[in-house]
């Protein structure tokens, strides 16, 4: 298996209740974080916990890497958030074919960010494909498909948790309809394709001018990273930078306030216009601290109507 996300896990793991034999675990090279410490890799634990060799080399296509690969006689390879391009080369070593566990309803959101996107777009459901792994991103054949609505408060991060578990029965059925040879190759429809790049720092600035929806799947989307942010625009004070935690739809009569304008700011309620009227801001974090209520903000916080959020820089939006 190829993979380093924590998404690839449960698939890895249920690998070992099978009666397949998991020859090698090939996993991303070790990353420092902060200091001296290293970015936890479950995979390569899971690996270890099972005496599997490990495997991390800093490029998959070269010469050495590809020998050592097909050193290991398997039969297929399964790839899961691995997070390296694979050659043709590569795709020649398998006699049985590299199948990658892709967290979308394929051909929709393919890319590196396709549980960002769907929560983005507003989806209501979406899903895991298992497909057959060609050139081209994303693009081949799909074998195997699981399906799931998506919750209406879920992140990105708790929908990414779930598809990883649902994941791991697919991936273990498969592997049994290949030995059996009744595995069926569907086409993706190029027609009905749709891309979700890699989620980028500044994708996580609040579209205030959006509706108030799209603004609570913008929010959802960027969870756990890059995180919904704004900053505050106050009369002589400089730009205070918040992460947005949680919106909701809100009442309130109809205005030409600019959008991302304070609307009411007392006791529990924080009220910011957007494209579509108010939006309540439910949860929120000032930099540097933990996420805490809209009430708990605003009793450390004095915010009046007229108060702007926006981006650091901007100027006011216009009037509806």
């Amino acid at each position: 298996m190829l993979g380093t996300g924590d998404f690839a896990v449960p698939s890895f793991a249920a690998l070992y209740q099978t009666p397949h034999q998991v020859l090698g675990l090939y996993t991303q090279p070790d990353r420092m974080r902060t200091g001296k410490e290293v970015h936890r890799n479950r995979m390569k634990e899971t690996a270890l916990e099972h005496g599997t060799p490990v495997f991390q080399p800093e490029k998959i296509n070269t010469p050495e890497a590809l020998e050592e690969l097909a050193g290991l006689r398997a039969d297929v390879f399964i790839v899961a958030a691995y997070g390296q391009i694979l050659s043709r080369k590569f795709l020649a070593i398998p006699p049985l074919g590299s199948f990658n566990i892709h967290a979308s309803l394929l051909p929709k959101y393919r890319g590196a960010a396709p549980i960002n996107y769907a929560i983005l777009n507003g989806e209501t459901e979406t899903g895991v494909s298992l497909i057959e792994v060609v050139l081209a991103l994303d693009a081949g054949p799909v074998v195997g498909v699981v399906k799931t609505p998506i919750r209406p408060h879920e992140t990105a991060g708790e929908l990414e948790e779930r598809l990883g578990l649902l994941a791991a029965p697919l991936t273990a059925e498969f592997l049994d309809r290949l030995q059996q040879g009744t595995v069926e190759r569907v086409p993706q429809d190029p027609n009905l394709v749709t891309l979700a790049p890699k989620m980028q720092k500044e994708f996580g600035s609040v579209p205030w001018q959006k509706r108030a929806d799209e603004i609570d799947w913008h929010v959802r989307a960027m969870q756990p990273w890059p995180n919904a942010f704004t900053y505050l625009h106050q009369a002589g004070r400089p730009p205070r930078r918040l992460v947005i935690r949680q919106v909701a739809a809100a009442e309130g009569p109809a205005n030409t306030q600019p959008t991302g304008t304070v609307l009411l700011a007392e006791k529990n309620q924080l009220l910011v216009q957007c494209g579509s009227g108010p939006v309540s801001i439910v949860q929120i974090q000032p930099e540097g601290k933990k996420p805490m209520s809209a009430g708990d903000y605003l009793r450390g916080n004095r915010l009046v109507p007229g108060d702007r959020f926006g981006a650091e820089l901007s100027e006011p939006s216009s009037a509806l």
